[in-house]
């Protein structure tokens, strides 16, 4: 295995008022019960699942690569390769790293590498814009109405094309993607509404998919969205808001949602709306001890 003498410095981001995220938004969709564990009362997380480990190794090695492009500097793979692994081995010594079945941590470093090789010997993107760019733009829904806190995001990378900008987001995946996948996609929204307000320019996502299949496969889609769709998206934001000043919190329990989730234990600890109180004292009483 490589040794890593040198870390990348990690990006901070300052959200210092209160604001909108696709993370948050497809937190609350996807599970409220886990939305107000980690994002109410703040419960520590007793893991990280491996696969989030994984996905974010890989996304520092991604932005050193394009770093590395956009600022002209000889690419060596094998420094890319040092930044996954670095991430990967920062990141677990910070906290339990729990692996799926039948998955060990040697087979997750050396998927990793061969991803990051399959998808350097591409051609490489062009026209670099933004690296990791961070967006903090307004929200209307669709009758134009302002709502009262921004969107944040937060692009893997931003190229210019021909007929406009392109977001690149990347994901790795077990599988392939499918269109009708791309076509709801909240992030892709999301992102393609951040860029908009920026820029005022036709926007465009490009989703790169690296495939941990057996043999490594790198998957490239592309989808847009319409004014329409921009409008609708503040509408859910809006939506969602009011879901979470009513306090409606429930489990999503399905296979997906609850397989790795770190919030098993207090979930199954939930008893309703008399359930909330109780768990939010015992997590204030562990934090003063």
């Amino acid at each position: 295995m490589t040794t890593v003498a040198n870390k990348r410095p990690m990006r901070q981001s300052a959200r210092s008022r209160p604001h909108w995220s696709y993370s948050q938004l497809n937190q609350y969709m996807r599970c409220p019960l886990q939305y107000f564990f980690e994002r109410i009362i703040k419960l520590p997380r007793p893991f990280v699942p491996s696969g989030l480990l994984f996905g974010s190794a890989i996304h520092e090695a991604l932005a050193e690569y394009h770093s590395q492009l956009r600022d002209r500097i000889a690419v060596r793979p094998e420094n890319i390769r040092e930044q996954f692994l670095l991430t990967w081995q920062t990141n677990e010594e910070e906290q339990p790293v729990r692996f799926a079945k039948n998955e060990a941590r040697d087979d997750c470093l050396d998927r990793g590498v061969a991803l990051l090789d399959k998808y350097l010997d591409e051609p490489p993107p062009q026209q670099i814009v933004g690296i990791e760019e961070e967006m903090v733009v307004p929200l209307f829904n669709s009758r134009g109405s302002l709502l009262d806190a921004p969107l944040i995001a937060v692009l893997d990378l931003l190229c210019r094309e021909d007929d406009g900008l392109a977001v690149v987001e990347f994901k790795t995946s077990k599988r392939k993607y499918g269109e009708a996948e791309l076509e709801m996609a909240l992030q892709a929204t999301c992102y393609i509404n951040a860029v908009q307000e920026r820029y005022g320019e036709p926007v465009s996502l490009n989703y790169v998919v690296l495939v941990k299949t057996k043999t490594p496969q790198v998957q490239r889609l592309t989808t847009d969205r319409t004014p329409s769709d921009l409008g609708r998206l503040g509408d859910t934001v809006r939506a969602v808001q009011r879901a979470i000043q009513a306090k409606a919190f429930y489990p999503v329990e399905n296979p997906m949602n609850c397989s790795g989730c770190p919030y098993r234990g207090p979930r199954k600890e939930w008893q309703g709306d008399s359930g909330f109180q109780s768990l939010h004292e015992e997590n204030r009483e562990g934090e003063r001890c």
